[in-house]
């Protein structure tokens, strides 16, 4: 089994999907309920939430009302951390950790998108 796409349901599918097809500079084709922007070997998709999708998750405390959550983080790995930083700091996104070298040798910085999705690119040492 090979993963080849992370999904993110939202209410604006056209501005988040506009977001991440700047981030990873990429033209798509915008519309309300479903953009797939590629990124790689696989794509980060976004599709529109509707209300009737949630309610039996609801009900039984596995929806968006639970206190149960996760959170996502998505990895994009770039060849140089460096280079991007100006470009993606120009996209006004909220900075958890802006350029750093991890003990593993990473390059690394975080962000959240529109939503607070965090998303993590990185660059390994020599490659």
């Amino acid at each position: 089994m090979d993963l080849v796409q992370g999904r993110i349901v939202t209410d604006d599918v056209r501005r988040l999907a506009a977001f991440y097809a700047s981030l990873l500079d990429a033209r798509v084709t915008l519309n309300d309920y479903y953009v797939e922007v590629p990124a790689g070997p696989a794509s980060v998709g976004f599709s529109r939430r509707r209300f009737t999708e949630y309610q039996d998750d609801v009900a039984t405390g596995g929806g968006r009302e639970s206190p149960l959550r996760s959170e996502v983080i998505l990895d994009f790995q770039a060849a140089d951390v460096n280079a991007e930083y100006p470009r993606i700091d120009a996209l006004g996104v909220n900075w958890v950790m802006r350029p750093a070298t991890q003990p593993w040798g990473n390059r690394t910085m975080t962000f959240r998108d529109p939503e607070g999705v965090l998303i993590n690119v990185f660059s390994r040492e020599g490659e």
